[in-house]
């Protein structure tokens, strides 16, 4: 082995090229999760003919991985935590690579959605953990924040390019590559992480119990939280069902949180959670989220249904924040550098309600404001992604760190659904007949400007809350 590999792994590398062979590692995971669904929903159709999946079939297809990852990061996030963060890493690359490279024998979508549930748990193991690694395998919180930046740049451009490059592979190959291609990025995955990131620190991992009934009550609510938004997009307002599920999820949350008080050794300790810098980071994320995932929802409706934009125009129109999630990682380093981490995480996440409330507002005057809002929400996106994450982990111990990371991500994945939910209810209660039907009358037409108004100012109204609540703790 040579010196400059043993520095990498012996000691806290003073810059990104000394920590090259697990930054590389860890990219590849992170890549894995952008690239994933993104390049998979390009083969839906194909999949539905050849292996005559039904529409509901379809959706399990990435729903189920959805909610396998969303569900099981905590649990997950606290086992290695305890067990060793690297060790729980090679352990669920593993996984991925075998149930990608088992996609050869899928014949039915019972099949395929048992691989996807396999995929689901493997993301739970190693997605937190990239950032959890990255943040441990430096002492300097600059080297972090660059860590972070360039790893959240690889999957950013992985989920940019995922679409084409899956249309591209459909034209010359069957479906089934585009998961195998899982393999290959777990392979790489697993050198980087056993070549460049040293086996943990006993000191920095924790010894106490898993909190098993913490563990199960946290999965559980998160299933449901997030099961419940595709309910209501699929059902509508007027189900039972969404609204049951959306209940048991607050229940669930309610009992979690009782339990966690009460643990001797909690899953989720409270106290934690109430860091300044832990709960400023998480409401940032999580407005972030909410916005975000309206926004996309809004503006895919707008430019098709609304404007009559073919799916390639439409996809085009969406270029501004393809260019600015993926270039503008350039800027996230001279931003904090002037600000400073507190602030460029409240001014971030406080750029991304600013935009969504210009479509909310303006959208329906042109383009143009579409494309600003656009740009606004997916620049003040890129660097919240990176700063509020790195700040929760500041905020934690160090055998925490983990299931920290996990955190962030669930704050995302939940609030993610629920802005899909809380738009689609609004357009499903203000619009009548279906919102798909070719040719709207005028009266049509303006029920949906005015329902995505609506929409557009009750997530901006919902994510300025969750800024104003961060800015105020992180003051705290």
């Amino acid at each position: 082995m040579s010196s400059d590999q043993t520095t990498v792994i012996a000691g806290a590398p003073r810059s990104l090229r000394e920590a090259w062979v697990a930054l590389a590692g860890l990219s590849a995971v992170f890549l894995f999760e952008m690239l994933d669904n993104s390049i998979l929903n390009v083969a839906l159709p194909t999949i539905g003919r050849e292996l005559h999946a039904s529409t509901t079939a379809l959706q399990w297809v990435t729903g189920a991985y959805a909610v396998v990852f969303g569900g099981l990061m905590l649990a997950f996030g606290a086992i290695a935590d305890r067990f060793g963060r690297r060790r729980i890493m090679l352990v669920g690359l593993a996984l991925l690579a075998i149930a990608s490279f088992a996609t050869v024998f899928v014949s039915t979508v019972e099949q395929l959605i048992a691989v996807r549930v396999a995929m689901g748990v493997a993301a739970a193991m190693t997605t937190p953990g990239s950032l959890a690694l990255s943040f441990r395998l430096f002492e300097d919180d600059g080297l972090r924040v660059r860590a972070t930046t360039l790893i959240s740049t690889v999957g950013l451009v992985g989920l940019a390019v995922g679409p084409t490059a899956g249309g591209f592979v459909l034209a010359i190959a069957p479906w089934q590559v585009l998961l195998l291609v899982n393999v290959p990025i777990a392979v790489l995955a697993i050198i980087g992480v056993r070549r460049g990131i040293a086996p943990d620190v006993p000191a920095e991992l924790h010894r106490d119990p898993i909190d098993v009934a913490g563990a199960m009550l946290g999965t559980a609510t998160i299933v449901l939280a997030l099961v419940a938004p595709t309910l209501f997009v699929n059902e509508g307002a007027g189900s039972w069902s969404p609204w049951a599920l959306s209940v048991l999820a607050v229940i669930g949350a309610v009992l979690f949180y009782v339990r966690e008080r009460s643990a001797t050794y909690p899953l989720l300790d409270p106290k934690l959670v109430a860091h300044p810098l832990v709960s400023s980071g998480l409401a940032f994320k999580a407005a972030a989220g909410l916005a975000t995932a309206g926004l996309g929802y809004l503006v895919t409706l707008q430019l098709q249904l609304d404007w009559g934009w073919s799916p390639a125009l439409a996809a085009i129109g969406m270029l501004p924040q393809v260019v600015v999630l993926v270039a503008g990682g350039a800027l996230i380093r001279p931003f904090v550098e002037r600000v400073g981490l507190e602030r460029a995480a409240w001014m971030s996440a406080a750029a991304v309600v600013f935009g969504l409330a210009v479509f909310g507002a303006l959208s329906r005057y042109g383009y143009v404001w579409v494309a600003i809002a656009l740009v606004l929400v997916a620049a003040g996106m890129r660097v919240v992604g990176v700063v509020a994450g790195v700040n929760v982990l500041r905020g934690l111990p160090k055998n925490r760190t983990t299931i920290g990371a996990a955190l962030t991500d669930t704050a995302t994945e939940v609030t993610s659904g629920a802005g899909i939910a809380i738009t689609g209810t609004i357009l499903a209660t203000m619009f009548t007949g279906a919102i798909t039907t070719p040719n709207w009358t005028a009266h049509q037409t303006a029920q949906f400007h005015q329902a995505t108004t609506t929409a557009g100012l009750t997530l901006t109204t919902l994510a300025a809350a969750l800024v104003a609540w961060g800015i105020a703790r992180s003051r705290a």
